[in-house]
């Protein structure tokens, strides 16, 4: 069984709220229901549109092996099932920045994905962030609810 990283509910709160910069990528603002948790996200609309109120499912996963068998760094499509069947968008890349911001009981973690060039920005409660790993690989998995 894969061991996630991390899943919630999000719900679109604003589609690019410094202005469209790319035509088929829009950044989304979202917010978690279970972990009330804040996301920034590129997403490539034009394969997986999305609008305001609309509500996802969002999986941080280390492998797409069902049986939870470490990432190799490539993936084949050799009819074998994997974690990405249940989803309708995928996207793989690297933890690339931890940090922390506030003080006290106040203190919130920023964690940083970039998902080749698509950039991820998850910020919450620190407990939320015991499994991540500075250059850690992981998949991002996408499906509306």
């Amino acid at each position: 069984m894969v061991d996630l990283l991390f899943e919630d509910i999000f719900t679109v709160k604003q589609i690019d709220p410094d202005g469209k910069k790319f035509d088929k990528v829009s950044r989304i603002v979202a917010t978690s229901e279970q972990f009330d948790m804040y996301m920034q996200l590129d997403v490539n609309t034009e394969i997986y549109p999305l609008r305001v109120d609309d509500k996802f499912t969002m999986v941080l996963a280390p492998t797409l092996s069902l049986d939870g068998t470490p990432d190799s760094g490539y993936y084949t499509q050799v009819g074998r099932k994997s974690l990405a069947d249940k989803f309708e968008y995928v996207m793989h890349g690297k933890l690339y920045k931890i940090s922390e911001e506030g003080s006290g009981a106040n203190v919130k973690v920023e964690i940083y994905a970039s998902y080749g060039g698509l950039l991820m920005l998850l910020k919450g409660d620190p407990s939320n962030a015991a499994n991540f790993e500075l250059d850690q690989r992981l998949f991002l998995l996408m499906r509306k609810v």
